[in-house]
């Protein structure tokens, strides 16, 4: 899946012009005696590539290298001064001994522990050792120490061993923290219905790739096909949503351009669908629409689709709406303003285009991971600029090799925290599919919570979503 074309722009980012605070972290950078230089080892743009000033070193060459940066620096907190963050990475956090950390968040950006063994237990090799020069022609300095550390965006903290009389890297065996959300509420007095939990899969799940095998709708129960009967009677796939409770699905407003004047009997909901074009009833329930509620303050004035979320209510059938099944649940709503932290890896779902300019859909429903990007780094001029307000967030593969593309709006982007799946954004917009530095954009559903509460009359305090 890669990310609808709704927003087009200049592609020459890489020669942008970096801000006064860059540059002058930069001069800084690449003149420091007490530093190396670090060049890229395979990663392309999320690796620093810097070279002292008078061995070609020029500082146009370091503004396009350190823009290449700006991916590395999503899972950092942003909301320091540009200089201050470039301490951080370069000469703090990832330099400088500090506390021991027993876990490492996101891929580990922030992890500044004292583990010195790889997983396969061999001693880490001090970052600035000058030996290492003999045995690989480019290096990163991670300061004065053999730590663990992630400077190059992999997948978790590693470091550089002697094996097999060479040096390589190798990752090491740090856990994952686990992150914790407020307590549950008391349980409710009213008897369930058929929802009893939110964001449980019946089997763990196999995450695919864009391109790649196609997703079970068990691994993504909450998925809902939104459907359009045009006037021909042909019904054409629209957008896809999550099922937050038995007769209601989220998504996102531009999925209906008609705006208020939407015809809610000329769309259908169906849940627990896994081939686009076929029907399996044992699986699948289809609902016609009974309301759709689009966000008062939806605006594509701007071209970037501000407050894109919007409801729809199921139409019961038999006085009932969505049953439980192994393919058809609700997903976890997070706290009012929770998010989880930049680098996370979450995962979107959608029958979307697998590759930009193709003009058909999957047949297939399909999955992919994302890493949630910092707003600030978001916001910056080589990725959207001022496009980006707060109600919106973005994530991207480090390579850029997986994002949501045309067909996939509306759908849910998920993060599994203790178990459960949380539905944190609502696939909106982005320029192209998979495109470096045009990440995909998403509703921060966490911004939305009374808005939702409000039009449903539910409450989706807690946890996430309620017994019904």
């Amino acid at each position: 899946m890669k990310h609808e074309v709704l927003i087009r722009r200049d592609s020459s980012r890489l020669t942008t012009t970096l801000t006064h605070s860059q540059t002058t972290v930069s001069s800084h950078l690449c003149s420091s005696s007490s530093h190396r230089k670090a060049q890229s080892r395979g990663d392309s743009h999320h690796q620093l590539l810097c070279r002292r000033a008078g061995r070609n070193g020029t500082l146009r060459t370091m503004k396009k290298n350190l823009a290449a940066l700006v991916l590395t620096l999503a899972a950092l907190t942003t909301a320091e001064p540009v200089e201050d963050i470039f301490k951080i990475f370069i000469f703090g956090t990832h330099c400088e001994q500090a506390k021991a950390g027993q876990c490492y968040e996101g891929v580990g950006l922030y992890y500044a522990g004292t583990t010195s063994t790889s997983g396969s237990g061999h001693t880490c090799l001090e970052w600035d050792v000058d030996t290492r020069e003999r045995f690989m022609t480019s290096d990163v300095n991670g300061g004065r120490h053999n730590y663990c550390r992630n400077l190059f965006y992999r997948r978790r903290p590693w470091c550089y061993v002697w094996k097999n009389q060479q040096v390589v890297w190798e990752y090491c065996e740090i856990p994952r923290c686990v992150q914790v959300l407020p307590p549950s509420p008391p349980a409710p007095t009213e008897p369930a219905a058929e929802f009893t939990t939110c964001g449980l899969r019946i089997r763990p799940k196999q995450m695919k790739i864009v391109g790649g095998t196609k997703a079970t709708i068990e691994s993504h129960p909450w998925f809902a096909a939104i459907f359009w009967r045009s006037k021909s009677r042909e019904m054409v796939f629209r957008c896809g949503g999550s099922l937050i409770s038995s007769c209601w699905v989220l998504t996102a407003a531009h999925c209906f351009p008609e705006g208020s004047q939407n015809k809610a009997r000329r769309f259908y909901i169906t849940l627990g669908k896994q081939v686009l074009n076929e029907s399996e009833p044992t699986s699948e329930q289809t609902f016609r629409v009974k309301k759709i509620i689009i966000h008062e303050r939806f605006n594509n004035s701007e071209g970037n689709f501000n407050n894109d979320i919007a409801l729809v209510q199921l139409k019961p059938r038999q006085g009932r709406c969505a049953e439980e099944s192994q393919s058809v649940k609700v997903v976890c709503l997070p706290p009012p303003g929770h998010m989880v932290q930049p680098g996370v890896t979450c995962e979107i779902t959608g029958f979307g285009k697998e590759k930009h300019g193709l003009w058909y859909k999957s047949q297939y429903l399909r999955e992919a991971q994302v890493n949630l990007l910092a707003q600030d780094v978001c916001g910056q001029k080589d990725y959207y600029g001022n496009l980006i307000t707060e109600n919106m967030f973005c994530a991207a593969r480090p390579d850029w090799s997986q994002d949501a593309c045309e067909g996939d709006s509306g759908g849910p982007l998920v993060c599994e925290i203790q178990d459960r799946l949380f539905q944190f954004g609502v696939i909106s917009w982005g320029d192209g599919c998979a495109k470096e530095f045009r990440p995909g954009v998403y509703a921060k559903v966490s911004n939305y919570n009374a808005w939702i509460e409000e039009k449903t009359g539910l409450s989706f305090t807690g946890r996430g979503s309620p017994p019904l």
